[in-house]
């Protein structure tokens, strides 16, 4: 298989290190990636690093707007440096409620907050990789003090690449301004990344006067299979719910409109706001499942995944929402 393939993992974090490095023993996966969800993130790849040597380790994503670049930048060269090099750093900005709700914390402006997002946090590392004065002055960070005693020193690979993910058109365009990487959201179709994502990354780019190979692209894609016919039923069923509560969330309805599926987001947000979260899978039916998942069995995924994003992406990760070890993972990924 010509693309490179990361892995998006679900599990709990004690989980974590015997996994990577079956990961890593099992060499065909490039890169290991932890979303900020339940678990902290950093603290996730810290352990992940206690097994691996090669594997790259990233974040798929840290909430940027929940910290501020100084702490961001904190956690992120302090895994860098414990993995030698080997971290992805791959933030996004959440939608408002959770931001302003479940962390306090401000927000505004996001596509604009977020490349001076990305900016501080290049600024911080050039000042610990060089010594030179921190004077990082901003319409929403402003970070003008580093004495010696809280600068960690430079890392010998240099600071860690920021991949931005992103749905909308302006923080699409952000990623091909700013970022070294772009990550898509799961809820991904062949058409919407060829006709919307690709499309809007090149806007970015060519505004930046960036070439085309400036920005990885690394297109996240839900995966749904099983070693029976049982464990692919239970797979499809915990899917079809990740489905219909992406399509209740009114950040992800660009997708569903680019389909012609307008309604089904009105449905699903419609039995959130009553809470029937549970009645969410019974409205994403066949065809839509097909669309945003690639469905079989290990060998007919593998293959799926060669005819959706060979020559259109540079990575593609997998993610499995639902309760699947790493070693079905390593299993479609052999083919």
């Amino acid at each position: 298989m010509s693309l490179q393939i990361d892995l998006a993992y679900h599990d709990d974090p004690v989980r974590l290190p015997e996994a990577a490095r079956r990961i890593e023993e099992h060499g065909g996966v490039r890169g290991l990636f932890v979303a900020e969800a339940a678990h902290d993130p950093f603290v996730s790849l810290a352990l992940a690093a206690t097994t691996t040597s090669r594997l790259e380790l990233g974040t798929s994503i840290a909430l940027a707007f929940a910290r501020s670049p100084m702490a961001m930048a904190y956690s992120a060269y302090d895994v860098h440096r414990l993995t030698g090099g080997r971290l992805i750093l791959g933030l996004g900005p959440q939608i408002k409620p959770h931001i302003t709700r479940r962390y306090s914390m401000p927000w505004s402006s996001p596509t604009d907050r977020m490349r001076e997002y990305v900016a501080a946090l290049r600024a911080i590392w050039q000042t610990w990789q060089t010594g030179e004065p921190l004077n990082f002055r901003g319409d929403f960070y402003s970070h003008t003090l580093m004495p010696p005693l809280f600068n960690p020193g430079p890392v010998e690979s240099g600071p860690p690449p920021i991949w931005l993910a992103g749905v909308g058109p302006l923080m699409v365009e952000t990623a091909g301004a700013v970022a070294d990487g772009f990550l898509s959201h799961p809820l991904l179709s062949r058409s919407y990344f060829t006709d919307v994502l690709v499309p809007q990354l090149e806007v970015g780019r060519r505004g930046a006067g960036r070439t085309d190979d400036a920005v990885t692209v690394c297109a996240m894609t839900m995966v749904v299979t099983g070693r029976t016919e049982d464990a692919l039923a239970e797979a499809v069923a915990a899917t079809r719910r990740q489905i219909g509560f992406y399509a209740s969330t009114p950040a992800y309805k660009p997708v569903l409109d680019h389909h012609g599926w307008s309604a089904l987001h009105a449905e699903a947000h419609s039995l959130t706001l009553e809470g029937r979260w549970s009645d969410l899978a019974g409205l994403v039916d066949d065809e839509v499942l097909h669309t945003f998942a690639i469905v079989g069995e290990p060998s007919q995924v593998h293959a799926g995944l060669r005819e959706r994003f060979t020559d259109l992406a540079d990575r593609v990760m997998l993610s499995m929402p639902y309760d699947a070890d790493e070693s079905l993972a390593l299993h479609v990924v052999s083919g």
